[in-house]
């Protein structure tokens, strides 16, 4: 007599996994009321000992003549768990009819445990091999697919996905039909569709799909994968539910509130100076100090009452991504003299946002008052760089041997970052004042002489060239002279481009020859600089020798290969201009100057910082807290003290593990210039002001250049440039600055005239038009264009893969 092993289970009976997650996933979508078709679970599925209750069972779900059919499909233990999927591993049978076919089903599916391919899943995720089956009445489909309440590829848990095809949905699952398509964000709109001629769903169809999936979400707690299928009739049914295990955190788990839910929000301009998404802990540092900064302004001007210490008022912190509150600055155009929104939009985002509300002006009076504190508060930025000096000079790398004692230091010197951000804004106010004043005034005497705005644009862009000592120049100008005494020594050279670029740096820096002592004076004065050099995680160019000789190696080849050194800067012949004029642009270019000072100290101490936050994460992960030191970076700077205390880090490491987790997803999102409220990621499409073939931004350096492009969205992807290529990145901070020596043009997708690439451009003579709104997505390596910065235009002459001259760039 053969024992019977297998038994049957009613899915009404599971409440938890044992029978594995697919059974289970389908018992509480029935349990909450969704449409699931009827199905038992054949426990310990074993066909040589089958339940002695299946005939009657099975007759039950599929009654003789009836014309039902059922689906065979695996439910082992640890599949579509919450760690693990398996999905696809085993084998599943479909439109079983008869007993005979169902036995012969149920052998196919707990033979497959045995398959290599199961076999090799389970060796490397650890999951055995127990088999339970789910016994499931089929769906006569019209449409079938799958929904995702996260898109798994982009992991934004705002977007829900739907997958449809005609018929059945396996035909999706095994690939041999193409499907439809649809991105659905929480508001129920399809903010992505790619489907045929004649799709598989309606909308109304696609928005019940994922509304049902989102209700289900909302119950699990977690990210769903389902599978659904709709009828003859239009019902719609529910055959699968598990989570999805490919996610990282919440890319949205550490955002700020939101000022106001129509405020204005963009990444113009702190996107140039913070590009990309960053670290809670360097939004909690940096970004904070930034916010603390900007709301003392506002404060000491008087156009906020008190200091907001709880609130994210100025910035906002978005998806790993800071951004610029603009509605909270359009109190300068209401609360001072001689500034307009319109004035207040284009020095932030180099256009007028029309999405922006002017608040009602002030009274005079109290516009007179606060124009008079915030001038003072400006041109008196001298004093405060003084004091801010003597403090840098006292100020060290917190070091401490103990955890507890290196945070406290690591405070202090927050209190110190604070203060250099804070007369860091004290000077960028000077020189933006500066700067808007001279391009408005320029802009109309170009009018009036019977000339465009434009051409006044332009030649305000000019006349802001040439500013004594700009940081970003000098800097620029000790790493060429650097590369030239390598040029100039061919077996120096040869050397140093023959080494891997780190070891090229360390062995240079370690010499005691002229170009050693030279290299080393440039790391003196500016190793604390570097790319995204207000992450706190990110290495700087005096910790990263790797990332410096990439870039020096780059130099030095296009300086072989050209046989010139970096081109000097254009000058401008001030005869011409009246007085007003020439004084304007006198204080523009020491604003400049004085702006990228201050910037440099606030750097110098986030560099500190920096290696003061690292050496923690190294002591906690000796002590056992963290797993490593890198982890530190994606704690708030609040939770720092409760990891040196709490008894156990289990739950914190966890959290901050699904936050480093998500950080390369924030990496690739993309958001508008403009937000209305909370700013949400797009799906990149080409920019609207491409019209004919050109591109429109803004003038910010003179001059016209046709030659071969060069998109690169990265620092890194910038290690590929060739001598005379046309730069067009999305913007650019210090750490693209060595790259200038090579290019004949740059291009950006945001910016303005005081933006870092206009002002190194400006320095280095090379046409540069900013605010394009999109470049990066028009154009591709290797296409052929005009960049006019005069009129701020770039014009495609031919796309990549039509032929391109042999020369990289011509004036044109």
């Amino acid at each position: 007599m053969t024992l019977i092993t297998s038994s049957i289970v009613e899915l009404s009976d599971l409440v938890d996994a044992r029978y594995g997650g697919k059974a289970l996933g389908l018992a509480e979508l029935a349990a909450a009321g969704f449409d699931v078709p009827a199905a038992f679970v054949i426990a310990d599925a074993d066909p040589d000992a089958l339940p002695a209750d299946l005939a009657e069972r099975y007759a039950r779900l599929a009654p003789p003549g009836s014309g039902t059919t059922v689906a065979v499909r695996s439910s082992a233990a640890g599949e579509d768990g919450a760690e693990s999927s398996f999905a696809g591993q085993y084998e599943s049978v479909l439109g079983v009819r008869d007993l005979d076919e169902l036995v012969a089903a149920i052998r196919r599916c707990v033979e497959s445990t045995g398959s290599e391919r199961a076999s090799a899943y389970q060796a490397d995720s650890g999951i055995s091999g127990t088999m339970h089956l789910v016994v499931q009445e089929m769906v006569e489909a019209r449409a079938a697919g799958v929904v995702f309440t996260a898109d798994p590829v982009s992991a934004r848990r705002d977007l829900a996905v739907v997958d449809a095809v005609c018929g059945l949905g396996e035909a999706l699952v095994d690939g041999s039909t193409a499907s439809d398509h649809y991105e659905v964000d929480r508001d129920g709109a399809i903010a992505t569709r790619v489907s045929g001629d004649r799709p598989a769903l309606s909308d109304a169809e696609v928005g019940a799909v994922a509304a049902g999936a989102r209700e289900a979400e909302a119950r699990w707690g977690r990210p769903l994968d389902l599978e659904w299928a709709i009828d003859r009739s239009g019902r719609l049914r529910w055959l699968q539910a598990r989570p999805i295990t490919t996610l990282p955190g919440a890319l949205d788990e550490m955002d700020s509130q939101v000022a106001g839910a129509d405020h204005v929000y963009t990444r113009c301009n702190i996107g140039e100076m913070m590009p990309g998404a960053f670290c809670p802990l360097t939004a909690s540092v940096s970004g904070q100090a930034i916010e603390r900064a900007m709301q003392t302004v506002q404060v000491i001007a008087g156009f906020q009452q008190a200091y907001q210490d709880d609130r994210w008022l100025q910035l906002g912190y978005f998806s790993g991504h800071l951004f610029l509150n603009m509605t909270e600055g359009t109190a300068l155009s209401s609360g001072i003299l001689g500034n307009s929104l319109e004035q207040y939009s284009m020095s932030i985002a180099g256009r007028v946002v029309d999405e922006l509300v002017a608040q009602p002006p002030k009274p005079f009076p109290v516009r007179l008052v606060n124009t008079v504190r915030l001038t003072t508060f400006a041109v008196s930025a001298g004093v405060a760089i003084r004091r801010l000096d003597r403090k840098l000079a006292a100020f060290a790398t917190p070091s401490a041997p103990s955890p507890a004692a290196l945070l406290a230091e690591l405070d202090a010197g927050v209190e110190l970052y604070d203060e250099a951000t804070l007369t860091h804004v004290r000077s960028s106010s000077r020189s933006a004042v500066a700067a808007n004043v001279l391009e408005e005034t320029v802009v109309k005497e170009a009018v009036k002489a019977g000339r465009s705005e434009e051409d006044g644009r332009a030649q305000a862009s000019a006349l802001m060239a040439g500013g004594t000592d700009v940081e970003s120049a000098v800097m620029l100008g000790q790493l060429d002279a650097v590369v030239d005494l390598l040029a100039a020594d061919r077996e120096a050279g040869q050397r140093f481009l023959d080494a891997s670029p780190g070891e090229a740096v360390l062995a240079l820096t370690g010499d005691s020859s002229a170009v050693a002592r030279d290299l080393n004076a440039f790391l003196e004065r500016h190793g604390h600089r570097g790319y995204r050099e207000l992450c706190l995680r990110d290495p700087s160019w005096g910790d990263d020798p790797e990332g410096l000789g990439t870039i020096m190696q780059a130099m030095l080849r296009a300086r072989l290969a050209t046989g010139r050194s970096s081109r000097p800067a254009r000058t401008h012949d001030d005869a011409q201009l009246s007085r007003a004029v020439r004084t304007l642009a006198r204080m523009a270019r020491k604003g400049a100057a004085g702006r990228e000072g201050t910037k440099s100290r606030m750097v110098l101490v986030a560099h500190r910082l920096s290696r003061g936050y690292r050496l923690l994460g190294e002591q906690l992960a000796e002590l056992g807290r963290l797993p490593d030191a890198d982890l530190l970076f994606f704690f708030h700077r609040s939770e720092l003290p409760a990891l040196l205390s709490v008894p156990d880090t289990s739950e914190m490491v966890a959290a901050a593990r699904a936050r480093r987790d998500a950080l390369p997803f924030q990496a690739r999102l993309e958001f508008p210039d403009v937000s209305v409220g909370k700013p949400v990621p797009f799906v990149p499409q080409p920019p609207q002001g491409v019209e004919d073939g050109v591109i429109v931004g803004r003038p910010a350096c003179s001059g016209s250049v046709e030659g071969t492009v060069r998109v690169a969205t990265t620092v890194t992807e910038a290690q590929d440039l060739q001598p005379g290529e046309i730069l067009v990145a999305p913007v650019t901070d210090v750490g693209w600055t060595p790259y200038f020596t090579l290019i004949a043009a740059l291009v950006t997708d945001i910016g303005s005239s005081v933006s870092h690439g206009a002002v190194v451009a400006r320095e280095y003579g090379l046409p540069c038009v900013v605010n394009t709104q999109g470049a990066t997505r028009v154009l591709r390596t290797g296409d052929r264009v005009r960049v006019d910065g005069d009129r701020g235009t770039v014009t495609i002459l031919a796309q990549t893969g039509q032929p391109v001259p042999e020369e990289a760039a011509t004036p044109a």
